[in-house]
């Protein structure tokens, strides 16, 4: 679909789609936004909200397919038999974006909702020198409270402390974490905002920076609330890349 921000088009990575956008203006061609969906499986294909926003930057996004697999280095057949879902972004997704649009890490800036929110920090906290810079929107931290219930976490988990082993809160290294992080939670959002409020406090303890907003309120855990907050997200990790580009050494050394 082309709108006066830009282009949005559906690609194939490793055999699974993947969405892309493109901004219908100049584009940073140095970095790239890649961006998890939650357990919904809507992208932010079409999104007018994000599609404005990425434009503004000139970023170019991709939102690739997960199915509802929590983004995590354990095998969901929903989503493949015996590839993870992390070893597909780590091994298939990141190298598509730097052969197509020359950008690498760490010049690629994380995102997610919910589900897809907790698997950028899971992302941005097990490979933080690749991935300095994470926004998560309502991250669904404490997914272990969803075993049980016939979903495909019961496959990935043979019980509910098994599955919070692996939560991004107790994958958080004390000495390397992403150096750009934005948490946001709707504070009417019930289920989460206590497992984002945990972590953030957990960062402060550590004396890790960060910034985070958890009093905007605009419809709990909704797409209200997640369009609403996408002018933040957006800028934030515009902001923080143009702050890591000047980091990379330049060609003269």
């Amino acid at each position: 679909m082309t709108s006066l921000s830009g282009t949005w088009s559906t690609i194939s990575i490793a055999g699974k789609a993947a969405d892309i956008f493109v901004p219908a203006g100049p584009v940073k061609t140095d970095r790239a936004l890649l961006h998890l969906h939650g357990h919904g499986l809507a992208t932010l294909k079409d999104n007018p909200a994000f599609s404005v926003e990425l434009a503004k930057h000139g970023l170019r996004a991709i939102c690739p397919h997960g199915q509802r697999s929590w983004w995590l280095p354990r095998v969901c057949t929903e989503f493949d038999a015996t590839m993870t879902p992390f070893e597909f972004l780590r091994d298939h997704v990141v190298p598509w974006i730097n052969q197509n649009w020359g950008a690498a890490c760490p010049m690629i800036g994380l995102t997610g909702v919910s589900m897809g929110g907790q698997g950028a920090l899971q992302l941005a906290y097990r490979h933080a020198r690749d991935f300095p810079v994470v926004a998560a929107i309502a991250p669904a931290i404490d997914f272990q409270q969803w075993w049980g219930q016939g979903l495909p976490l019961d496959e990935m988990f043979t019980s509910r402390e098994a599955a919070r082993q692996q939560t991004a809160l107790l994958h958080l290294h004390p000495l390397n974490w992403p150096r750009h992080q934005l948490l946001v939670c709707d504070p009417t959002d019930h289920e989460w905002i206590d497992s984002s409020e945990r972590l953030a406090s957990k960062l402060y303890s550590m004396g890790v920076p960060f910034q985070s907003d958890f009093t905007t309120s605009n419809g709990g855990h909704s797409w209200d609330y997640f369009n609403a907050m996408a002018p933040r997200v957006i800028g934030f990790v515009a902001e923080a890349l143009e702050e890591e580009s000047r980091r990379l050494p330049t060609a003269n050394g």
